[in-house]
């Protein structure tokens, strides 16, 4: 937490515009796909790390931001949700191309990148706020999340003894992150980076 606090004062001029892209085809719209996997700097930074829209690898934008939580909190700050009082669940917004990204290679690659398998924590940072969640926008997604995640803990997990304890929830009222969240990790390039945010294989 400290280090995470420790880089807010440091921000280089980055511009938003490099991460972002247009559709492909006028004729097809945009999916969103909404997850949680621990701090939102890392969830974010490697998903545009390895589909950089500036590349046109089917990620046209990302927001950070909290969802999930209590209906009743309404306009939560970061300090309130990590307190861990408001149950909201820092989280990555993704708007996608699926004519070039599929919704499926995107919940594997959100597994891939992180550690499913314990219950509110990632690395060091421990609290709801930090679990593995699967928001989903529609029931083609819902069953495509639990699908993939049936497969994912087959072929990587039941032979280590480990069970994936991600949540697949319907995504509820989403609250963007404060501006200097936004790409965070490319403003600050030393700032703060859970160690499970890598390519697990």
């Amino acid at each position: 937490m400290l280090g995470r606090i420790k880089g807010l004062f440091t921000t280089p001029i980055v511009n938003p515009a490099h991460f972002r892209a247009e559709m492909s085809t006028a004729s097809s719209k945009p999916e969103i796909a909404t997850f949680a996997s621990g701090c939102f700097w890392g969830t974010e930074h490697i998903f545009l790390k390895h589909f950089p829209p500036s590349e046109k690898k089917g990620i046209l934008s990302t927001t950070v931001g909290y969802t999930g939580g209590n209906p009743l909190v309404t306009n939560p700050t970061y300090k309130l949700v990590c307190g861990g009082a408001t149950d909201h669940a820092e989280s990555v917004k993704i708007e996608f191309d699926p004519s070039i990204v599929t919704y499926e290679q995107l919940v594997e690659f959100f597994y891939r990148t992180h550690d499913p398998t314990t219950v509110n924590r990632q690395g060091g940072d421990t609290g709801s706020q930090y679990r593995s969640a699967i928001f989903t926008h529609s029931d083609d997604q819902e069953t495509i999340a639990k699908r993939v995640t049936e497969e994912i803990q087959a072929k990587y997990f039941t032979s280590k003894g480990k069970k994936i304890v991600t949540e697949i929830v319907p995504a509820g009222q989403w609250w963007d992150a404060e501006d200097y969240h936004q790409l965070y990790l490319f403003r600050n390039p030393s700032g703060y980076q859970c160690p499970t945010h890598r390519l697990h294989w």
